[in-house]
């Protein structure tokens, strides 16, 4: 699958801090890897009409069960509102039957640094795996 290149829901005001989330996951088999594909691409429409979305992208390598997200929000609370939400809740529930690992990180940004690089996040998505 290609990468859903990162898209801009709502513009951040150009002075705003915004909260960004950086995700990895990895499913246990490929099985569970087509299953995540297959809810991916409603999971980021759902994030593209979610209230404080300023960003959203994923990179899926399917064949080697791997997914990251990058996403900046207007702040910590968006990004649980849309957490808390469905499908997301229902399909994020549902993938521990199929998920190896996953990986979060969180920092903030000023908003004209969107959008934001996949080197970035995966060198703190590293990080934060190296520290636990």
């Amino acid at each position: 699958m290609p990468d859903i290149p990162w898209s801009t829901p709502t513009q951040a005001a150009p002075d705003a801090e915004v909260y960004v989330m950086a995700s990895r996951f990895e499913t246990a088999t490929l099985v569970g890897a087509f299953r995540f594909f297959r809810k991916a691409p409603g999971i980021i429409l759902q994030m593209r009409k979610a209230p404080g979305a300023h960003g959203v992208a994923l990179r899926a390598r399917v064949f080697s069960r791997t997914f990251l997200t990058l996403s900046a929000w207007e702040d910590r609370d968006a990004l649980y509102r849309f957490a808390r939400s469905e499908p997301h809740r229902s399909s994020s529930r549902a993938a521990g039957a199929y998920m190896k690992e996953s990986v979060f990180t969180y920092w903030t940004v000023p908003a004209r640094e969107l959008p934001l690089t996949w080197d970035e996040a995966e060198r703190r998505l590293a990080e934060q795996s190296a520290s636990h």
